[in-house]
């Protein structure tokens, strides 16, 4: 699947079919679905991420595989800071931002740890790949 959007929409609909897991090169890997708000468009967007966890907090690379430019849902995290997560079949609220040296490297260090795909993203681009932390809102 060469259409990076209907390679989203297949993995969402394998998660919401499965309650989280999927399969392919995702499989066994913790994997969200991030709601967010489209910068531009207003609109809601969905993207399917591999996380890893701080403490009661989720963390995501925004790595694009390692592209040039950073992947759309970034910016609408900054744009809009109010996000949904989808976790299995629990839905959260949650607050996201960008985290800030020197606690973006430790916390890209772990997902390198975890996942070590992050690490050839970062070096098959020049940006330095943000990482964005995402709390739960309280009740």
């Amino acid at each position: 699947m060469s259409d990076p959007n209907a390679w989203n929409t297949a993995i969402i609909a394998e998660f919401r079919a499965n309650a989280g897991k999927v399969g392919g090169q995702f499989e066994g890997a913790p994997l969200l679905l991030l709601h967010t708000t489209g910068a531009k468009s207003g609109q809601e967007r969905v993207n399917p991420l591999a996380y890893t966890t701080d403490g009661e907090r989720w963390i995501v690379i925004a790595s694009k595989g390692g592209a040039p430019t950073n992947p759309d849902w970034y910016y609408n995290v900054l744009s809009n800071s109010d996000v949904t997560l989808e976790l299995g079949t629990e839905a959260v609220q949650a607050h996201a931002y960008a985290a800030e040296e020197p606690e973006r490297t430790r916390l890209f260090a772990q997902m390198v740890e975890q996942m070590p795909g992050f690490g050839d993203y970062q070096r098959n681009t020049t940006r330095i790949i943000p990482v964005v932390v995402l709390e739960r809102k309280a009740a």
